[in-house]
């Protein structure tokens, strides 16, 4: 179990990012059950103190109160840092920026295929599709100007996600109404590849090479 300093830190970590406007604290907020109904704002708004934030630790962690999770870790022992080992990139995720997170997940979702695997925020401010595997995470932007972008300028794709039968996934959207921002198209450097566009406009590529 950690010692009480690291929940110590935790706590102040949360006052932190309430200090900082951070939009995640609602979250946290939401874990007691008195401000379990409060928005992201309103949870912002609220009076947070250092008491305030070792409850929430206390609660995440899985008990009443900060007192209780004190007597409990009571006696535990500080382990040793791993050493990193080398770095190895794993993953890309691409971002979208847009006006509406819920609208665009439901965009994913009822006409692409996605799968939605979280919302965050109330109202959500960031959530996260896939499919297959591949996973897009959109973001909360009063103004998407990358989508602008793509649409004053031909061919500026937002993400470019590799499909093994594109002409199967053309037809499949085909079929469920879906506008494309360019049709299944063979490209003279080697792929094939069409776009769709969210409902913010940025332009997604679906891509078979060879």
């Amino acid at each position: 179990m950690p010692t009480i300093e690291t929940y110590r830190k935790q706590a102040k970590l949360l006052l932190r990012w309430h200090r900082e406007s951070n939009y995640s604290i609602g979250e946290k907020v939401r874990r007691l059950e008195r401000y379990r109904l409060l928005t992201d704002r309103e949870a912002l708004a609220l009076k947070f103190t250092l008491a305030m934030a070792q409850e929430i630790v206390a609660v995440e962690t899985g008990y009443k109160s900060w007192a209780e999770l004190k007597t409990a870790s009571e006696g535990a022992l500080k382990t040793p840092r791993a050493l990193p080992g080398q770095p190895v990139l794993k993953d890309v995720v691409p971002v979208l920026l847009v006006r509406d997170v819920k609208r665009c997940a439901a965009f994913f979702q009822q006409k692409l295929g996605f799968e939605i695997d979280f919302l965050h925020g109330l109202p959500p401010f960031y959530g996260a599709v896939s499919r297959d595997g591949v996973c897009l995470h959109m973001r909360y932007v009063g103004e998407p100007f990358f989508a602008k972008a793509a649409a004053l300028e031909e061919s500026v794709i937002c993400a470019s996600i590799q499909v093994s039968n594109v002409q199967g996934l053309f037809a499949e959207f085909k079929a469920r109404g879906v506008e494309f921002a360019q049709t299944l198209t063979k490209q003279a450097w080697g792929g094939t590849d069409f776009q769709v566009r969210d409902p913010d406009g940025n332009a997604i590529s679906f891509v078979t090479y060879g």
